[in-house]
Parts: C-alpha cells; structure tokens; sequence
C-alpha cells in the first residue's frame, strides 16, 4: 500500500466554513478499495433526489468527506458507525448549483496510523428530474402469509414515507386479505387502482380522491382481472386474467415457480364496468399488458401452449408443472382502434429462442422503447436469477439488455419516469434475498447507466428492513385518498359493485 502525505493548507479548511463539518488537517493518500454501502460511486442522479447517504465499511474511528462541485462544497462528519448524513439544505443546494455537472467526492478515515483518504470518486448531476413520488409493496419475501403488509408512497426529493393502504397488522382470520397490483394512468395518480385479494376482495378503483371496490370476476372471463395497464387518456383497462399456482422445489436453489396455469387479455371500460375478451383461448397463455404512450398499441407478453387443446382442464395444471422449464413468452402487439375500441391481429416484437422468456413490456413514454425483463423460462422472473433488463429500440428494431444497470442477480419489475429519462426496477444484488429499488440514468442517446439504491436517511435501513419492496411505480403526484377511506371502503362489502360482460 502506497501511502503519500498531505496537510491540507488553512485557506481550504476556511472554504468549508458554509458546512459545519471539518476535514483533518494533514492525512496519508491511500490506494485501498473504498468500501461504502451503498456503493454510490460513478453514478448519474436526478437534480431532485434526496442525500445518498452513505456507511463507510473500510476501518477506522472516525470518518469525514467532501463532496465538492465547481460551486459549492458539503463537509461531513461521522463516528465510528461511519454513517456519513448529508444536511438535506446543503445537499439540494449543491445539486441545484450543479445541475448538468459533477460532484467530486473525498472520503476520508482516521486509523491506528493516521488519517487516510481513499481515492476520489464522481457523481454526475443530470439536467433532468424524476418524478417525485415512487410508491411500491412492503412484503416478505416468502409465499406463506400475506399478513402485515401494505402499498406505501415515498417522497424521493427526502426521506418521507406515507402508507397508502395497509392490511390488518395482527393475524385475522376474518379480515386477513392481500393487496397487489397498484397501478396509475400516465403518472398521475388522478386515476389509479389496487386489488384486494382473500377477505374483502374486490378491485379498488380511485378517481379524483374517491374510491370504490369492483367484482371483476365474470363468467365468460377466465379468472380474476390480475395485471393491470390504464389507457394514457381515457377511462379504460387492460388486464390479464390470470389463473396462477405456485409451486416448490425441493433440490433447485430457486425455491419457488409461480406459474400460469391459463392467461387471456380483457379490456374493461371502468365508466360503465363492462369486460370484453381481446383474446381468449388454450393455444397461447398471454399476461403483463402495457399500452403505447399514444393509446395506439398494447404490448403484451404471449407463451404458445397448444398442447393444452386436446387436452381437459383438469390435467391442465399437471401438463404446464410438467414443461415450467420450457415455457417461454414472446414480447407481443396488438394495434388498438380508439374509435371503435377495437384490437388488431398481434405482431411478434421479440421471438424468444430456447433459452429465454419475455416479461414485464413497459413503453418509454416517447414511444421509442419498449424495456422488458428477460430470463431462462416462464414469467415470473423475480424468482429467477437468470433475470435481467433488456430494451427494444422500436425505430431501428434493435434489442439489447441495459448491461450498465444489471447485475449477477435478479433485476426485474421496472417503471420508466414521465420524462423518459429515469428506470426505477426490484433487485436483489444486495443478498439475493431481498429486492430494493435501484434507480438508472437511460440517457437521450438509449444509453443506461449504473444503477444505484434508493437513498435513506439510515444508510442500513434497507439492510435491517426484512421487507422486499415490489412493484414500484413512479408517478408525479402524491396519492390523495387516505389509509383510511380506503379501508372504509374495503371493508364494505355490501357496496361492492359488479362488473359485467360485454360481448
């Protein structure tokens, strides 16, 4: 280890003076690895995000560092912990000053020999914003309860968390029921909607503040609506209906498949709550709908089943256990007639070949992207370590995976910001266990850059939360009903209204 010593002359220890912090006065340069969690070295940010506080994992009694753009600088301090807390004033000061340029940042530790400065690392400032509210599921990472969870929102320009719905915190059997599958029309939380699963179940559609709670289940519709995507202008819903099974390995380091044992597209016109089938049948299996930004085109995930003709619904669910690791989703299209509200012949986008299955098609909001995840087999690709990111450029028909934000882990369930210019998507890089939200720069270029984890006000927050976060959605609104006028209405059966079928 090289070590080269330095006192750091008066006239920039005085240059601190806007931040309450110090730095040492004299310190030996290191060339050993900066460990940090989280690692936000050389990444791109949002003007608006909140601090990245950091946790230095390197030795040391004390610790200090800088981080300094062509105007301004922030001091920071920490203790042994070396939990390095950014002043929030500071912080969007500094960002603000530096929109478009760079942050250069100096970490420093006090060890049994000195202090020492581990080499600097950059964070580049974009000109662009995120939307400002992320909301995603608390749950544990299991398949046996469905207890003491919720949807909660969070403020990403500070630390701020608001529950948007929670279930009962202590088991009962009377009230017990699951929430899932919020979703928003055009990042807007104006029209948005949830499912409410087991006891109480029904589809919660919110308007303007209101809520109220729908019987999606119809006879001439295979199951329940499940994966949900809201027309960019008018009142309308694309879903799946779903007839979903678990099932558990008892060698296979993945533990768990979550399959589809039958899958169709309806459409549902919520001002007057009637479904339509958009397509139906046991040829194909077909799941994760998602509109084009201009309402043209629905995107959507397709398996081929025909060996499921033939064959009685009975054994169905025995004949796709028995090929779960050869079923495999092509990304689809189908064109869409607003006038008539009508749907086309489906276009094959991506044909996936023997070893890789399409899911989870979402639709850059400028229409020249459709950003997908890609794994082994099946749909369910948060089980899936082979999980990764991948984007369809639809002008030039390119496909490739986001190699700068992926990871050796899963990288799965993702959310374009309304300008095009963020991903929001679940990973599990950090232990395999756990998914948290990471956050990509996707440049005007189509470029991804690295991708970094959501910022907390406790650096080991996200380490000590036995929770994985699901399903983040951005929106640039905050929701506006209450926890409790959604409970109100959950808990009321007797207003539930009904969906009915149109042909």
């Amino acid at each position: 280890m090289k070590l080269l010593h330095y006192i750091l002359p008066a006239a920039l220890l005085l240059s601190a003076c806007a931040s309450e912090g110090t730095l040492p006065q004299s310190f030996s340069e290191t060339k050993d690895s900066l460990q940090l969690f989280p690692d936000y070295r050389d990444i791109v940010i949002p003007p608006n995000i909140a601090p990245l506080n950091v946790q230095v994992k390197n030795p040391g009694s004390a610790y200090a560092a800088s981080i300094t753009g062509k105007k301004g600088q922030i001091i920071v301090n920490a203790n042994e912990e070396g939990k390095l807390q950014i002043d929030s004033t500071e912080w969007r000061q500094l960002l603000s000053d530096n929109k478009g340029g760079e942050l250069r940042v100096a970490i420093y530790a006090e060890q049994e020999a000195g202090w020492v400065k581990f080499p600097e690392y950059a964070i580049t400032v974009a000109q662009e914003e995120i939307d400002p509210y992320l909301s995603y599921r608390l749950i544990e990472p299991s398949y046996e309860l469905y207890r003491q969870l919720g949807i909660y929102q969070r403020n990403l320009t500070n630390f701020t968390e608001k529950p948007i719905y929670e279930n009962n915190r202590s088991y009962d059997a009377d009230n017990n029921h699951c929430v899932n599958c919020h979703n928003y029309q055009n990042y807007s939380t104006e029209h948005m909607l949830f499912h409410v699963r087991a006891n109480h179940g029904g589809t919660i559609f919110i308007d303007n503040g209101k809520a109220r709670k729908m019987n999606m289940k119809c006879d001439s519709v295979l199951s329940n609506c499940v994966y949900p995507s809201w027309h960019p202008k008018k009142n309308w819903v694309v879903f799946s209906s779903n007839l979903t099974g678990q099932a558990f390995h008892t060698i296979d380091k993945q533990k768990i498949e979550v399959l589809d044992y039958g899958s169709d597209l309806v459409f549902f016109d919520a001002d007057n709550g009637t479904l339509t089938n958009i397509i139906k049948g046991k040829e194909a299996m077909e799941t994760f709908p998602n509109w084009a930004p201009d309402g043209s085109r629905v995107y959507y995930c397709s398996a081929a089943t025909p060996f499921l003709t033939d064959l009685p619904d009975s054994v169905h669910s025995d004949a796709l256990l028995a090929r779960y690791d050869s079923i495999r989703y092509n990304l689809m299209s189908i064109p869409f007639d607003e006038q008539t509200r009508t749907f086309g012949e489906p276009v094959v986008e991506v044909k996936c070949d023997s070893a890789s299955s399409i899911t989870l098609p979402r639709v850059s909001p400028d229409g020249r992207y459709v950003l997908f995840t890609m794994g082994d087999f099946g749909q369910f690709h948060i089980w899936h370590k082979s999980s990764d990111l991948y984007v369809k450029d639809l002008q030039t028909g390119a496909v490739r995976p986001l190699s700068a934000a992926n990871s050796a882990d899963v990288d799965s369930y993702h959310t374009w910001s309304s300008n095009g210019r963020w991903i929001v998507f679940s990973s599990r890089r950090d232990d395999g266990s756990y998914t948290r939200p990471y956050i990509a720069y996707f440049d005007k270029d189509g470029r991804d850059h690295k991708a970094f984890l959501l910022p907390q006000e406790d650096p080991e927050h996200n380490l000590y939360l036995m929770k994985s976060y699901n399903v983040p959605e951005l929106t640039r609104d905050a929701v506006r009903t209450t926890p409790e006028a959604l409970r109100e209405v959950i808990y009321n059966d007797e207003k539930t209204g009904k969906a009915t079928y149109k042909p």
